[in-house]
């Protein structure tokens, strides 16, 4: 079903994870449901179909509504907070599998340790062009919903249908994130997972309600504030939005309390393109959202040093470099916008 898969590959992964006697599992930096969701998922099958002791490395802390998705079980260290026990970890490993980014330069400052590290070197992704030369074992295709997706006819190509609970429940979260509930990148093998796993017991109706309906009352203010005072629409149908820092101390802003913001003026039938610049630490984090005929990709690509799927990407904005100063950024926004649909 899923052209990257073979059973050549299937026979390699499972003998290499036999094998394994130290295992880390990372995910990208600023880790969401998907990067969370798949890695979970695969170190829960790990210790449960394998009695393997994995533990799973992210560079910082997700975001507190998706620190439901972690099984309590598996050690979870993120590099912010102890950067030497993730180096020890990372050196200490005989195999490291990384999920949903191409490249370990996606894991920031852990990504030249991975390189250098002697361990073996598996890549699970879903984003265009992977970089191959740095792992031994690949799976990667864009044509997929997510790094969950992937994950879970790999899993299922090994050993079944009989996964452990709460790797189903991590699988079909990290899916349910990365398609924004089945708004976009679903595919024909999403729809078929999804049945797959509700029918095996997963539930779905638990994960919407840990997704959606646990969020802050400062979130909801902050979302209304966001799309009547600070979107603008440009004539090109592009909508962006830009938060400060200045605007996240006002709302008491908590990491991850805006996803989902980036995707709502494409409910507006003359939108064809979001754009929302986050503020953080000398520079703001971009996250481009267009409807189909649109290249958010190329857009990231382009002017915000990033790239992603074509009509979800992402990037960033850096102070000093990009702009002389965070009150540039919307011009910078609107010029690089205007720019790109004049090419």
């Amino acid at each position: 079903m899923v052209p990257c898969i073979t059973d050549s590959k299937l026979a390699q992964f499972k003998g290499m994870l036999d094998s394994a006697s130290k295992v880390a599992v990372l995910g990208h930096t600023h880790p969401d449901g998907d990067a969370i969701g798949s890695t979970t998922a695969l170190c829960v099958c790990l210790r449960d179909l394998l009695g393997k002791a994995p533990y799973v490395i992210y560079p910082d802390t997700p975001a507190d509504n998706l620190l439901f998705i972690p099984d309590a079980g598996i050690p979870c260290i993120f590099a912010d907070k102890s950067p030497a026990e993730a180096l020890s970890a990372i050196e200490g490993s005989d195999t490291v599998i990384l999920l949903d980014c191409r490249s370990f330069s996606r894991t920031e400052q852990l990504g030249d340790p991975c390189r250098k590290a002697s361990a073996r070197k598996i890549l699970i992704d879903h984003h265009l062009d992977p970089q191959e030369d740095e792992f031994d074992l690949v799976f990667s295709t864009p044509d997929i919903s997510s790094a969950s997706e992937l994950l879970y006819w790999i899993l299922t190509g090994i050993f079944g249908r009989n996964l452990p609970e709460k790797a189903r429940e991590a699988i079909l979260t990290g899916m349910t994130t990365d398609t924004n509930n089945f708004a976009n990148s679903v595919f024909p093998s999403t729809m078929k997972m999804a049945s797959e796993l509700i029918a095996d017991g997963t539930d779905r109706d638990k994960i919407l309600n840990l997704i959606y309906n646990c969020y802050r009352e400062n979130r909801i203010r902050l979302m209304g504030y966001m799309q009547c005072s600070e979107m603008k629409i440009l004539p090109e149908g592009v909508a962006y939005m830009v938060l400060t820092k200045e605007i996240q101390e006002k709302f008491g802003y908590r990491e991850g309390e805006t996803e989902g913001l980036v995707n709502v003026p494409l409910s507006i039938g003359t939108v064809r393109m979001s754009i929302l610049a986050t503020e953080k630490d000398g520079l703001f984090r971009v996250s481009v959202r267009s409807k189909k005929g649109t290249s958010a990709q190329n857009l990231a690509v382009q002017f915000f040093r990033g790239g992603g799927h074509e009509n979800a990407a992402g990037g960033k904005i850096l102070i000093g470099e990009d702009v002389p100063s965070p009150a540039d950024v919307p011009t910078y926004i609107e010029n690089s916008v205007k720019t790109f649909f004049a090419l």
